[in-house]
């Protein structure tokens, strides 16, 4: 048994000065006993990374040992809680494992020959296959599905840039079989030319969205679109922009301003009540456990601690369908010293992780 004191920190609006666990789970009943360990602080529902990728490196997939250790370093983070979002990794043993995050997986990313990183994504020759691709990959996955939007075509030569993969009536067909077979659909987007179609079929959250205009944040806000900032992935677009320049020119100048523009694109999403997730894209060149640097990236665009704490706990968890902190919902829970909510910093000093009831971390 361990007994939590000083503020539990249940939504928005709740908050309680202590509370238990017991048997894995939480409770706000003192139980008869002398607990084994009091664990002190500001205590928050398990951090959510929603745009994560355990199962992918640099070059691709990675074996199921080094997928484990990118877990344990989103868990030792507070993470307690990922969507996956993409894998070419088959990651579902993780689902069996105890001391690692809970996950849900989105499959493989579904994209064209040559049109996204090569061995990342699940590479479909016929633009037409895209909603049966959809329903497979919804069976493979836990609820999600990702598509990826837009990617540079390098077939264009000098005039190479940001295209959509898709025709707009094969993209509508793909998310019409994705909520059919009871999945959601997030897209990979930096372009702003394939975000009228994702939301026009209906798509259920954006990866990114980088090309968003101002017209176009104000259909994402309407449409309750979460948007998932990526702001440590961005900051590598000047880097991106400078190994293009010489042969894709145009690419390069693109990227290079949605790079330059980050902060004030994400203030612009937050400003309009477009909900913002908090997600490191860790996997490929961004490694894993790094939450607490996504969230200080987005404060620093603007938005206040208190919601960006918000976003990477409570809310993003109840977004998802996952339990928080209610009586008898499994304790998952990260401890501080201080409140992330005053200061998001001290989201990097987590006193204690607790998961399924144990102390991990």
């Amino acid at each position: 048994m361990i007994h939590l004191r000083g503020t539990v920190v249940l939504d928005d609006e709740r908050q309680v000065g202590e509370a238990w666990v017991v048997g894995g789970r939480l409770t706000f009943e003192r139980p008869s006993g002398v607990p084994d360990a009091t664990l002190d602080g500001w205590v928050l529902p398990g951090l959510v990374d929603v745009h994560c990728h355990i199962g992918l490196a640099a070059d691709g997939p990675v074996d199921d040992g080094t997928a484990e250790k990118q877990a344990l370093a989103d868990r030792d983070s507070g993470v307690l809680l990922v969507r996956d979002a993409g894998s070419p990794a088959d990651t579902g043993w993780v689902h069996a494992r105890e001391d690692l995050p809970r996950l849900i997986r989105s499959g493989r990313h579904l994209a064209r020959p040559k049109r996204y990183l090569r061995h990342y994504g699940r590479e479909l020759p016929r633009v037409e296959d895209l909603p049966t691709a959809v329903r497979e990959e919804a069976a493979r996955g836990d609820g999600w599905v990702k598509l990826v939007a837009d990617w540079i075509d390098r077939d264009l030569g000098p005039d190479g840039d940001l295209r959509s993969l898709w025709p707009a009536d094969v993209l509508h067909a793909a998310v019409r079989a994705a909520h059919d077979a009871g999945a959601r659909v997030t897209a990979h987007t930096f372009a702003t030319e394939s975000l009228d179609d994702l939301l026009d079929a209906g798509v259920d959250c954006l990866e990114h969205a980088t090309g968003a205009t101002d017209a176009q944040i104000e259909r994402i806000a309407a449409a309750g679109v979460p948007v998932t900032a990526t702001l440590l992935q961005i900051g590598q677009f000047p880097a991106i922009a400078a190994q293009g320049e010489e042969r894709y020119p145009r690419f390069a100048a693109r990227m290079r301003a949605m790079g330059e523009r980050r902060y004030a694109h994400v203030r612009a999403l937050h400003e309009a009540g477009v909900r913002v997730l908090v997600g490191t894209d860790a996997g490929g060149t961004i490694g894993h456990g790094r939450i607490a640097e996504e969230a200080v990236e987005m404060v620093r665009a603007g938005i206040p601690d208190r919601d960006v704490v918000a976003a990477a706990s409570w809310r993003t968890r109840a977004w998802l369908g996952a339990e928080g902190l209610d009586e008898g919902a499994s304790a998952d829970l990260v401890v501080y010293d201080a409140d992330p909510r005053a200061d998001v910093t001290e989201l990097a000093r987590p006193r204690a992780v607790v998961l399924r009831g144990a102390r991990v971390a």
